[in-house]
């Protein structure tokens, strides 16, 4: 009995022999028209915002956090906090923890996602580097 290797792309396992399978709808290259900003039925208005990505578990949709300053008066001073935002991205994205996104406001596309993926900025390895102003 000769055996396949499989590479899989996602989590879950998807291709089984002697298992059935639906015809996907509208096959070939399909993927993008939904929620992919500037190409898919998704317009991109309101906030634009940029965080740093914790999470990227789910299936086309990522975490990431936004750190801020919150000013207290009392004591005349400053003190660190953070959101978290989901956000879909595109397949055609390469995105790992670490990376610095620009994420649009849209549409609700889920309970918790509002934005879209606009620009990926890679992470470089070592947590200080030098940069030009």
């Amino acid at each position: 009995m000769a055996t396949e290797l499989v590479v899989q792309s996602e989590r879950a396992y998807q291709k089984q022999p002697h298992i059935f399978q639906n015809a996907k709808k509208g096959a070939g290259r399909r993927w993008y028209k939904d929620v992919v900003p500037f190409v898919g039925e998704v317009s991109i208005r309101g906030r634009i915002l940029t965080g740093t990505v914790v999470s990227t578990k789910m299936h086309r949709t990522i975490i990431i956090r936004r750190e801020y300053l919150h000013f207290i008066p009392k004591y005349n001073r400053y003190e660190k906090r953070h959101k978290n935002v989901a956000a879909h991205v595109s397949p055609a994205f390469r995105i790992n923890e670490g990376d610095v996104v620009t994420v649009g406001q849209c549409r609700p596309l889920s309970k918790t996602v509002r934005f879209n993926v606009l620009r990926v900025v890679k992470h470089t390895e070592g947590s200080k580097q030098f940069g030009k102003f």
